[in-house]
């Protein structure tokens, strides 16, 4: 499995405003065992940008939509018992089954 979120990125994360768009999206990616470079991969930007977001910063206009809804999958797939994922494998084929195509790493 591909390294998993620090205990200070974790306590970070708790403490950071829940209605942000992505802090809500951190908690659904750690939730489902999500790696943040697939999540990047997957929503077109880069790594930093994904932690960016987990700790609240402001997102793009022209990102803010595709965010949330990716957040609104990964938590209806919580609560349908598709995730969480795994392995680091298993992640990388959930993300590829939400977006339809293989990521492009």
């Amino acid at each position: 499995m591909a390294r998993t979120y620090s205990d200070k990125f974790l306590i970070a994360m708790n403490q950071a405003d829940p209605y942000r768009p992505g802090v809500a999206l951190a908690r659904a990616c750690v939730e489902a065992n999500l790696p943040a470079k697939y999540v990047a991969a997957a929503l077109g930007v880069t790594r930093m940008t994904v932690y960016s977001w987990f700790r609240g910063k402001p997102i793009r206009d022209k990102n803010q939509r595709v965010v949330e809804v990716f957040t609104e999958i990964v938590e209806g797939d919580i609560v349908k018992g598709l995730l969480p994922a795994k392995s680091t494998i298993e992640a990388k084929q959930y993300i590829e089954s939400v977006l339809g195509e293989p990521l492009k790493m």
